[in-house]
């Protein structure tokens, strides 16, 4: 029994020292997209379009960037270990960004913007990728995946939660001396490689299951049969557009439909807070009823929910706030149970094509959460305006206008979200599917061993 707890207590601290640098990239996550550009416009003095232009093109160049770095994530091949290299080398490029990024000097230019802009946003990928592809293989187990996931995602909750409250603490209405931003970069110089260094030193290499080396070419054709993988990646990107829509618009649903441009901070810490108590709950249903289930079960709830804030006006705070704690509290299946799904995905592949190439497997993953957040921003803010909606002049906002926000918000994103739960709800892999599929594979790695020996 002593001996059983110890090693649970290990299994734990290893978790949970893998999940650390979760914290800070998530820190840097939220600013980097939301508060980045509005002060560089408004407290560095560059010009609104061009901020926008050249944060689009280094958007594009990440994204373009993704199914490279997740290949050569899976290619690198050496003593210290793939995932533990990578993710090790691009560590210092993206402290060293961050920092530079989020304490601009006072004259600091487009040039600099674009440079220290284009640096973080391809290191964050280059350490992310690896990053994630370590933990779908840490644990090979149906029920263990989740909970390596859990353990990552209610750490990035934990970082988003830093990053909503600490900026605005500190203040953004300053570039010179210590503004909110810079608390970020300070946070993220030294949080980052202090974790980052506990976690390559304490959390062990993946096993390398693969039989053979595939080329970009037959990895991406490999990836394309992979029915389940598909079928997961479209429910992720549906799922994920429905999500995208009401987060582009919670700014303005609380400030003009319910007249409470105060509230925005605290309701949105409620939000993230909420989600990190979910997180756990849906670890534990998972291991009852199967992750695909319970994720289709919180799509569900999280949908009949949400629509009620399609009813709320002015003044509707307190109900408003009741959506946001529960739909807070399933964003922790939302965040928890998809990753852990996609382990059992890209095992299908492996058993297949004897190839284990986690690391392109979330580089797709990243260009489908990338495409559905350009889809929600691209698809709302037309209809928006077609409306008359329009806060620059200081007017008045037809109400219908309110209604079409309120539509937007609360009952667009519900079709997106159902496409989603049909996806999923008779999904493949389940726990008896995965298992097979692991025992396929590691049969073939000892095989391939023992006439390498």
């Amino acid at each position: 029994m002593t001996d059983s707890k110890s090693r649970l207590s290990g299994q734990t601290m290893q978790l949970l020292c893998y999940a650390l640098p979760a914290v800070p990239l998530a820190a840097l996550a939220l600013p980097l997209y939301v508060i980045v550009p509005t002060f560089y416009v408004q407290n560095v003095g560059l010009p609104i379009a061009i901020v926008g232009t050249v944060l689009l093109l280094i958007r594009l160049i990440d994204a373009a960037s993704d199914p490279l770095l997740g290949w050569l994530s899976d290619r690198v091949f050496v003593k210290s270990g793939r995932r533990r290299t990578f993710f090790l080398v691009f560590l210092p490029v993206v402290a060293v960004s961050a920092f530079m990024v989020f304490w601009p000097p006072p004259d600091a230019g487009i040039g600099y913007l674009a440079f220290w802009g284009t640096f973080l946003s391809l290191g964050y990928t280059g350490m992310l990728l690896p990053y994630t592809a370590w933990g779908a293989e840490l644990r090979t187990d149906y029920r263990g995946r989740s909970l390596v996931s859990a353990f990552r995602e209610g750490a990035t909750l934990v970082g988003t939660v830093i990053a909503v409250v600490l900026p605005f603490a500190v203040g953004l209405d300053k570039t010179d001396g210590f503004h909110g931003l810079a608390a970020i970069a300070v946070l993220t110089i030294v949080l980052l490689p202090l974790t980052g260094v506990l976690t390559v030193t304490t959390v062990p290499e993946p096993v390398n299951r693969s039989t053979t080396r595939l080329s970009l070419t037959s990895s991406l054709r490999f990836l394309g049969r992979n029915k389940p993988f598909i079928r997961l990646l479209l429910a992720f990107l549906f799922n994920s557009f429905a999500n995208a829509v009401p987060a582009t618009l919670f700014l303005y649903f609380v400030s003009e439909r319910l007249g409470a441009a105060e509230l925005r901070g605290p309701l949105l810490l409620l939000y993230f807070l909420c989600g990190i108590l979910g997180v756990p709950l849906a670890v534990w249903l998972a291991g009852k009823t199967g992750k695909h289930r319970t994720w289709c079960a919180a799509m569900t709830i999280a949908s009949i929910v949400f629509a009620f804030s399609g009813f709320l006006g002015a003044g509707d705070t307190v109900p408003f706030a009741i959506v946001c704690a529960v739909t807070g509290f399933l964003l922790g299946f939302d965040v928890a149970l998809p990753p852990a799904i996609q382990a059992d995905a890209i095992d299908y592949d492996t058993a297949q094509s004897g190839d284990q190439r986690s690391g392109l497997y979330f580089a797709a993953w990243g260009l489908a959460t990338k495409l559905s957040l350009a889809l929600g921003v691209g698809v709302v803010f037309p209809i928006l305006a077609w409306s008359g909606f329009d806060t620059s002049g200081g007017q008045a906002i037809p109400e219908s206008a309110l209604e079409t926000l309120s539509v937007l918000y609360a009952w667009f994103p519900i079709p997106a979200k159902a496409v989603a739960i049909a996806l999923m709800w008779n999904f493949p892999l389940g726990e008896d599917a995965q298992r097979a599929l692991r025992a396929r594979i590691d049969s073939a790695a000892a095989t391939d061993a023992h006439q390498g020996n």
